[in-house]
C-alpha cells in the first residue's frame, strides 16, 4: 500500500497572526511526499531527506490521523523530501502536511478531487487541507493553523481565509513571477511575537479588505511593511523592490521576502530587483506562481 503526492510552497499575500484571517499564494516550488501503509504496523515513522535529524512529528500525524479516518488505522512509513527550504516562510510545513495526508490517501486507494458532490470524488482537497491543519495544530508547528497557507499549497492561486474558522473565504488564480530572497537564518512560526503582531491588526484590517476586493498587490505589500516592523526583519529589501515590482512582502513570518511581477506589466523589472537584492547574503530563486495546487503522484 504505497501512495505519493506533492504539494506546493506559498509566498504571503495577508499574515494571519493579527486577526485571524489570511491570505497566500501557490508559488512552484514543491514537497514531495512516499507513504507505505503497513496493516500491521501500529506505528508511523518519517523520514525528512533535508534533515535527517529533522521533527518528523507533523508528517506522522498526518499519515495517523487520515488512517483513522479514511482507513483502518494503519501503521507505515512516511518520507518526505523538498524544494521548499525549512523554516524560511514559504509554507514547507503546510506543504509537507498536505502531500502527505495526499500521498497517504493515495496509498489507501482513495480518489482525491474537488467536487464534494461528486460520486467519484472520496476524499475532497479541502478535507485533505483540513486534516492537515489539524495534525500542524496538533504538532505545533503553527499558531493560527495557517489554513490560509494550507490552502494556497493544496489549491494553488490566491486564497484568502478565517484561520479561526478553517473556513475559505475566496479564491482566485494568478499569473506572476516570483523572486525570493531567502536569508540564511531561520524563523519558526511557533516562536512569532504574536502581541506585537496583533499591535498591527489595524493594518491587517485593511490588508484584508484589499485582498477581499481582489487587490493583492497592494494587500502584499502593506502587508510586508506592517509585519516587518512587528516581527523585526530590515523593510530595507522591500522599499529596494517597490518600483520594480507588482508587490513585495516578508512572507509567513519571514525570513525570507518575496517580490512578484505582472509579467504582462512593463513597468515590472525583476531583474532590477536581482541586482538590488544581489550582494545580500542567502539565496535568491526565480519561479512563478503556481494555479493547480497539491496532487497525487
Amino acid at each position: 500500500m504505497e501512495g505519493r503526492a506533492a504539494a506546493l510552497g506559498a509566498g504571503t499575500v495577508l499574515n494571519a497572526l493579527a486577526t485571524g484571517t489570511g491570505a497566500a499564494f501557490g508559488i512552484d516550488v514543491e514537497t514531495r511526499a512516499t507513504v507505505e501503509l503497513d496493516p500491521a504496523a501500529d506505528l508511523v515513522e518519517g523520514e525528512i531527506a533535508e534533515d535527517a535529524d529533522g521533527d518528523t512529528d507533523l508528517i506522522e500525524r498526518c499519515v495517523a490521523l487520515a488512517t483513522e479516518r479514511w482507513g483502518d488505522g494503519e501503521g507505515g512509513t512516511v518520507r518526505t523530501d523538498s524544494d521548499v527550504p525549512l523554516a524560511a516562510g514559504l509554507k514547507s510545513s503546510s506543504a509537507a502536511a498536505n502531500a502527505t495526508v495526499l500521498a497517504t490517501c493515495d496509498a489507501l486507494g482513495l480518489a482525491v478531487g474537488d467536487g464534494p458532490d461528486d460520486p467519484a470524488v472520496d476524499v475532497t482537497r479541502l478535507e485533505a487541507c483540513r486534516l492537515g491543519v489539524r495534525a500542524a495544530r496538533a504538532a505545533g508547528v503553527t499558531v493560527t493553523g495557517a489554513f490560509d497557507d494550507a490552502t494556497a499549497s493544496m489549491l494553488g492561486g490566491v486564497t484568502v481565509t478565517d484561520n479561526d474558522a478553517d473556513e475559505l473565504r475566496a479564491r482566485e488564480t494568478v499569473d506572476w513571477d516570483v523572486l525570493v530572497w531567502t536569508p540564511p537564518e531561520r524563523a519558526y512560526s511557533a516562536d512569532a511575537d504574536v502581541a506585537r503582531c496583533e499591535a498591527v491588526a489595524p493594518m491587517a484590517d485593511l490588508v484584508a479588505d484589499l485582498a477581499l476586493d481582489g487587490r493583492y498587490g497592494e494587500a502584499m505589500t502593506v502587508n510586508g511593511l506592517a509585519f516587518s516592523a512587528a516581527l523585526g526583519f530590515d523593510a530595507d529589501p522591500a522599499v529596494e523592490a517597490m518600483p520594480h515590482a507588482t508587490a513585495v512582502s516578508l512572507s509567513g513570518t519571514g525570513p525570507s521576502v518575496v517580490a512578484v511581477a505582472d509579467p504582462a506589466d512593463p513597468e515590472t523589472d525583476l531583474d532590477a530587483v536581482v541586482d538590488a537584492w544581489g550582494g545580500r547574503s542567502g539565496t535568491l530563486r526565480r519561479t512563478t506562481t503556481r494555479n493547480d495546487g497539491a496532487a497525487v503522484e
